[in-house]
């Protein structure tokens, strides 16, 4: 296993494949091992890179996680581009992931290439998801199929890891509202915005409605019909051609 040093904490990563850096950023209560069903299909193509943030899969656990956790988690990721000297990335995100690789991009643009941001909410949280969050977690950590989920992400700690990131969710909503420190009209990379129409969180015309208005000026959005969330994964043999062809378009 790989591990670089932020702010005096061990973070996992690990490399796959070949050719131009593609790093893929995991959701929130998750960890990189959420992307195993996709990494052999993208590493045939470019090179794959994950990583565990602080306090998630392999990487080291902390006391809390940051109420700002999806800047801090942009933080780590750019130390981990700093670290392999990475001249340019590319950056997919799903879920609160999409919310680190917009951050990273509005941060440092010099690092990065192009973004598939996928299944995330717009610039501020959903009223409706995060008043309910303790709720839909506490429920989830009963069901048989989540809680293998969440230990095969995190290992025999994973209730702890699930109630840090409920409890920093929560306080984000309570301190911060958006997601982004500046301004998305400011971002200067393509951008590949994704969704389901059946995303159980986020259901029907809701990212065609977000994603036509959010102030992206690249992007290019494409819906899927059907799918879980997140849309990358439940959508996995439709998503890595696409995917390959976004990158690899000159043109965007």
């Amino acid at each position: 296993m790989s591990y670089f040093i932020y702010q005096n904490k061990k973070i996992f990563f690990e490399e796959y494949g070949d050719g131009i850096p593609l790093l893929l950023l995991h959701g929130n209560s998750l960890s990189s091992r959420m992307f195993l069903p996709i990494i052999d299909d993208l590493q045939k193509y470019t090179k794959v890179i994950l990583i565990d943030f602080l306090g998630n899969g392999y990487s080291d656990r902390t006391s809390h996680i940051s109420d700002d956790i999806w800047y801090d988690e942009a933080l780590q990721t750019i130390s981990l581009i700093e670290y392999m000297e990475y001249s340019q990335i590319n950056l997919l995100g799903t879920s609160g992931g999409a919310l680190v690789a917009l951050n990273v991009a509005l941060e440092r643009p010099d690092l990065v290439g192009k973004i598939i941001a996928d299944s995330f909410e717009g610039e501020i949280p959903l009223d409706s998801f995060v008043t309910n969050i303790h709720q839909d977690r506490e429920f989830s950590k009963k069901n048989p199929w989540l809680r293998n989920l969440y230990k095969q992400n995190h290992g025999e700690d994973w209730e702890q890891v699930v109630d840090n990131d409920t409890h920093a969710i929560y306080l984000h909503y309570q301190t911060h509202k958006n997601f982004f420190h500046k301004k998305l009209r400011e971002l200067k990379v393509p951008v590949l915005l994704t969704g389901s129409k059946e995303d159980e969180f986020m259901s029907g015309d809701f990212f065609e409605k977000i994603y036509n208005d959010i102030p992206i000026p690249n992007k290019t959005i494409h819906i899927f019909e059907h799918g879980r969330h997140p849309a990358i994964i439940s959508n996995k043999s439709s998503v890595v051609p696409m995917v390959i062809n976004f990158l690899e378009d000159t043109k965007k």
